[in-house]
């Protein structure tokens, strides 16, 4: 798929903004009834789907919404500043994802799913690390662009 001159987007493939915000709006409800996650999540507002959906829309080649009105990667990663996530924590996080994933219909061919859980292993990583005490968010910092398994992680398009 990657090495076609016409090859949608991840976020087109996914199935655009309705399949993403059907996606964390799924997602965050299982987050919020989780015993692990539950607590860190009990005071996201109600908008907090619908933004992670954009973000995550953004990520994947749709429109720059967050960018625009949520101060970009800097302001995501400000939001795990000092939340002191852990490896357990970021493990339910993927695992429910997935689940909702699957959920939700999207799409479940092997060059889809190897780019999706390539981005939010990456993303869930990186909120881990983001998430410790001395971490800060560079406002310069890039908008991460994922792609169709582009050899060296994100790429910057």
């Amino acid at each position: 798929m990657s090495d076609r001159p016409d090859a949608p987007t991840l976020f087109a493939w996914a199935g655009g903004a309705e399949a993403l915000a059907k996606l964390t709006g799924v997602f965050y409800d299982k987050v919020l009834a989780d015993p692990l996650l539950g607590p860190v999540f009990s005071g996201m507002s109600k908008e907090h789907p619908a933004h992670v959906a954009q973000f995550i829309g953004e990520v994947l080649g749709g429109p720059a919404l967050y960018s625009r009105e949520r101060s970009g990667h800097a302001g995501m990663i400000s939001r795990h500043l000092g939340k002191m996530l852990d490896e357990r924590k970021r493990a339910r996080w993927m695992q429910l994802l997935l689940e909702s994933a699957d959920a939700v219909g999207l799409p479940s061919d092997a060059e889809f799913r190897s780019a999706f859980v390539a981005y939010i292993e990456w993303g869930s990583r990186l909120a881990v690390i983001n998430s410790q005490p001395g971490a800060t968010a560079d406002a310069d910092q890039p908008m991460p662009k994922w792609g169709w398994g582009v050899p060296g992680g994100p790429y910057r398009g």
